[in-house]
């Protein structure tokens, strides 16, 4: 897998997770959130450390 494809990847996966996120806060499952906030760190680490700028993507802002 080429750092293109991996990006994309990625991509694909923070917006999914940030979607859940907002859901998981409006019901208020705290549990949910922790662990999809775990993984909506590592993706914004993994995308920040290949150079995407997560400006104008990133709506959770954690």
């Amino acid at each position: 897998m080429n750092n293109g494809e991996i990006i994309k990847n990625a991509l694909e996966d923070f917006e999914k997770v940030q979607d859940y996120m907002i859901l998981a806060k409006e019901e208020k499952a705290t549990k949910t959130y922790a662990k999809l906030q775990r993984q909506y760190l590592s993706l914004k680490a993994l995308l920040n450390s290949m150079g995407v700028n997560l400006i104008e993507i990133d709506y959770i802002k954690e």
